[in-house]
């Protein structure tokens, strides 16, 4: 019996990446009936995170309404990994940008309030560790909103506490942990960070990121320079530098407090998915992978599910095949980080809207196609 892993990514606006496994499998089996297929949703920490460590480890979702990023509410979703013992956030799902309207996003305003609502809810399982996934935010807060969702008062010059916001950091006089949630102290954080940007400067979130959230050119040095102060109190108060952290200004400056407030490490996103999903111990024994997701180009060996699949494939000298809706230009590459195959699965010339909707038959024709044809050259008995 020929084992087969399949550990794509989601292909974004068509198909999750348990059900991308599915299709696979539907195609294989059309092939070799008595194939055995390993179900390994994947993804890189961002969108879809969330969903496919909880498919992969047979966990949980769950839902809760929290303060969204314009301190309205939100319908937003967290869950609770196989073991019961991990919880899993994307901070998008509570703070993130596709939850403001374009002409309403002023990163002065938005809060990472909900995404502390998210981590409480989280801690009140039980829980002893917590992913959370970092990007796609609206914010520019640096985490103060998550924080004060957690008990933490930042308080101004005459004792009040300010407002949401990226555009109320400078006020900061004080900072009262007295109710910060002791939970806290108690579990570990692993945050899902795929780029080592500073907090402040050139490189910090407000420059980088600031623009993307609707930021100006004069709200952006606002908000730097409101970084700048809080992460100068945070220092005078605490001792702890929060700015040149690696991985400081992501999701607009929370990782910065993640790792100074609640002791939490920044990995890269297709790390933590992978040791969660314990793919490297389902590939023991494998005859082949079958990977894939929306696109395949020359970005994705920068820490892109399918790169992190193939480097570890590669290491038990697991042939990797690669199924992409679109493949793009600059994947020579792939091909030296251990992929042995990639193909296209769209059937000719056809609208994105029929690609999105016809994604599962397409990856089960092709994965069928590609079975047929290692048989028939007596790769596969």
């Amino acid at each position: 019996m020929k084992k087969f892993i399949l550990a794509p990514d989601s292909f974004k606006e068509s198909m999750t990446a348990k059900e991308v496994c599915l299709a696979m499998e539907k195609g294989i089996k059309k092939a070799i009936q008595d194939a055995e297929c390993i179900y390994v949703p994947m993804a890189d920490g961002g969108e879809g995170t969330l969903q496919s460590l909880v498919d992969a480890t047979n966990g949980r979702i769950y839902y809760k309404e929290v303060l969204g990023p314009l301190g309205n509410k939100v319908k937003a979703r967290y869950g609770i990994l196989g073991d019961n013992k991990t919880g899993i956030i994307e901070m998008a799902e509570a703070s993130g940008l596709h939850l403001v309207e374009r002409e309403k996003r002023n990163p002065m305003l938005t809060t990472s309030y909900g995404t502390g609502e998210l981590i409480k809810a989280v801690l009140d399982k039980g829980v002893d560790r917590i992913i959370i996934g970092l990007g796609g935010s609206a914010t520019n807060d640096a985490g103060v909103g998550m924080l004060q969702a957690l008990g933490v008062r930042f308080l101004d010059k005459e004792n009040k506490e300010i407002a949401f916001g990226g555009g109320e950091l400078n006020k900061i006089a004080k900072i009262d942990l007295s109710n910060f949630d002791k939970r806290i102290r108690d579990i570990k954080i692993e945050a899902a960070c795929d780029v080592n940007n500073l907090l402040t400067g050139e490189r910090g979130a407000s420059y980088v990121f600031g623009p993307q959230k609707g930021a100006t050119k004069e709200m952006v040095e606002i908000l730097d320079s409101n970084l700048k102060h809080f992460a100068e109190l945070v220092y005078d108060e605490f001792n702890i530098d929060i700015d040149n952290i690696s991985g400081a200004g992501a999701a607009g400056g929370l990782g910065s407090t993640l790792v100074g407030f609640c002791n939490a490490k920044l990995n890269k996103g297709i790390d933590i998915v992978i040791k969660y999903s314990k793919l490297e111990e389902k590939l023991q024994g494998a005859d082949y992978v079958f990977t894939g997701e929306g696109s395949i180009d020359s970005q994705t060996k920068f820490g892109k599910t399918i790169a992190g699949v193939a480097k570890l494939a590669k290491k038990y000298n697991v042939p990797v095949i690669a199924l992409a809706g679109k493949v793009g230009d600059g994947i020579e590459d792939l091909y030296d980080l251990g992929i042995s195959s990639i193909f296209g699965i769209l059937p000719g010339i056809i609208s994105l809207e029929e690609a999105l909707k016809d994604g599962s038959k397409n990856i089960e024709r092709t994965s069928e196609n590609i079975v047929r044809l290692l048989k028939t050259n007596k790769v596969i008995k």
